[in-house]
């Protein structure tokens, strides 16, 4: 990614709006001529056995969202999910496959497009107290035409959708069960890690909220994000639309609720949502995958086998139907470990991690690069300078790296084009045996620095005998402003990771002061060093199995 690059105009490049399109037409018509043949005899049964229409929902303030309705008639007790639209335009079209599963699955199920996008009424909230009222008000709307009791509510969206669902959860008794996937928990920490600000995240966001009318709260909110030199009103903005400041209500009822993140998320970092996850006492389920935002369950949107959505079918099915079909007793960590690679589970996030290694940053042995080794000390600094974008990034573009990487094609860094006058760069000798990451990794380093402020980024990579490297995670950084010359502590933690290093690989860290995903311009000029100490030694804690 450059910063010259445009940002993606949609947070699904690879949807494929025409096969939805044309699902939702044969549910009206029952022309399927256009369908495949799996979606054929999926119309074909569901118009035998449901009432399908497009309907108005009335909102919060009168406003009427945009949805459709699959309603069974036969008057027996049956759960309700109801599914608001991600961030995008085509609304609850993106649901029309899935909404049909659920449908013939015995559900009712009531898919909506959020308020200010495509044909709903209102302005873009965010998850405002508005959308939480909307996501009530649509359980009432089905409570109005159901000709038999509701036996339980599930919510379920994808990326917007998701924050809502878990929203309206905390706030609504009648919700029994959630999926929340792509998802936040902590809104302020996406848009600003570690001090950073996360500048990316929200261009993409309003580049794919284009066409749709954001309210000037939202509009206010997104500019202090991306010009404000005070973060504190956007971060003031972002707590009533995180879950994780709701999550004592969802406790209190023990709701249900299944999470299904990317470990490599550019939009929503990973570890806002493990922050949420954790603090959940209930029954809870988390699957992280290899890719990026709503690309491991995009498969599954348009009908193609999908372990996620496979896991919220029966997440529902235990939660608001009562199945036994042993969700509740599997781990609540399922992790796919790298690209086309197998699955773990773990009974907890606490056992992902079997034990700590710390590796310490001391100077080059032989010149050249530091060290990282399992002794502190040394007496020969590293130092270099702010203000130019070097090989080590977060991903080419925001989103779209996820799908090279879902496919067996993770980016390649030539790590030894990194320009080491405007980069700290620190590896191990090559490792004896395979080393298995699992958890957060966690990276603290004293450094003085000689002039303004600058943003540091530390990016971990898996590097092989040729220099060419894959990232394994990443985390920005910046400090507080201060007098030109002072000691800063940076004591952060790098995003969670699944990944297996190879014997005979290195692992890298590079500490670089620019990434266009964390900021406009780079602050250009200041030195940064990095001096190996036995009193206060700088350390990589590394995760592993």
């Amino acid at each position: 990614m450059s910063s010259q690059e445009p940002q993606p105009t949609s947070l699904y490049p690879e949807l494929d709006e025409a096969t939805l399109t044309q699902v939702v037409e044969a549910l009206e018509t029952g022309n399927t001529g256009r369908l495949a043949p799996a979606r054929v005899t999926e119309v074909q049964e569901t118009r035998a056995q449901v009432e399908f229409s497009k309907v108005r929902v009335p909102g919060a303030g009168g406003d009427e969202l945009d949805g459709a309705l699959w309603l069974h008639r036969d008057g027996r007790p049956r759960p309700l999910i109801v599914m608001p639209s991600p961030w995008v335009n085509l609304g609850w079209v993106v649901y029309a496959v899935q909404a049909t599963r659920f449908a013939l699955k015995g559900y009712h199920v009531l898919a909506y497009t959020a308020r200010g996008f495509g044909e709903s009424q209102g302005e873009v909230e965010v998850a405002g107290l508005e959308d939480i009222e909307d996501g009530q008000a649509a359980i009432t709307f089905v409570e109005g035409l159901v000709t038999g009791e509701l036996t339980g509510v599930g919510f379920i969206g994808d990326s917007y959708g998701s924050g809502i669902s878990q929203l309206v959860a905390a706030e609504e008794p009648k919700v029994g069960a959630v999926v929340a996937l792509s998802t936040w928990g902590d809104l302020g920490e996406a848009f600003f890690e570690n001090g950073t600000r996360h500048l990316a995240a929200v261009s993409t966001l309003l580049g794919a909220a284009a066409d749709a009318r954001l309210s000037e709260t939202t509009q206010q909110a997104f500019r202090d994000v991306l010009t404000n030199p005070d973060p504190q009103p956007a971060l003031d903005w972002a707590v009533p639309r995180s879950p994780h400041e709701r999550v004592g209500k969802l406790n209190e009822r023990g709701v249900p609720i299944l999470f299904a993140n990317a470990w490599h998320e550019t939009l929503f970092p990973t570890n806002q949502t493990l922050k949420m996850f954790n603090a959940l006492t209930g029954p809870k389920r988390l699957l992280l995958s290899i890719g990026d935002h709503s690309g491991p369950e995009s498969p599954g949107i348009i009908g193609l086998p999908n372990r996620i959505w496979e896991d919220a079918h029966r997440w529902f099915d235990h939660h608001l139907k009562g199945i036994a079909n042993g969700i509740d007793a599997e781990g609540e960590v399922v992790t796919q470990i790298m690209w086309k690679g197998p699955i773990e589970e773990r009974p907890t996030w606490g056992a992902v991690t079997g034990r700590t290694e710390r590796l310490y940053l001391t100077g080059p042995q032989n010149g050249g690069d530091g060290t990282l080794t399992d002794k502190a000390g040394g007496d020969t600094d590293i130092v270099f300078r702010s203000g130019a974008d070097t090989p080590a990034t977060v991903a080419n573009k925001i989103i779209f790296s996820g799908y090279p990487e879902m496919a067996g094609f993770p980016k390649v860094y030539p790590t030894n084009e990194i320009d080491r006058s405007h980069a700290g760069v620190w590896a191990t000798a090559p490792l004896p045996v395979a080393v298995k990451l699992r958890g957060v990794p966690r990276l603290r380093v004293t450094y003085t620095i000689e002039g303004p402020t600058p943003t540091v980024i530390a990016h971990l990579f898996d590097v092989d005998a040729d220099g060419n490297a894959h990232i394994i995670t990443h985390a920005p950084f910046t400090g507080p402003e201060g007098e030109a010359e002072r000691l800063v502590v940076l004591d952060i933690a790098l995003q969670a990771t699944g990944y297996n290093v190879p014997a005979g690989h290195r692992v890298l860290l590079v500490l670089d002061t620019f990434d266009p995903f964390y900021g406009a311009a780079p602050v250009a000029g200041t030195t940064i060093t990095v001096s190996p100490s036995d009193e206060d030694p700088s350390y990589l804690d590394l995760p592993v199995s």
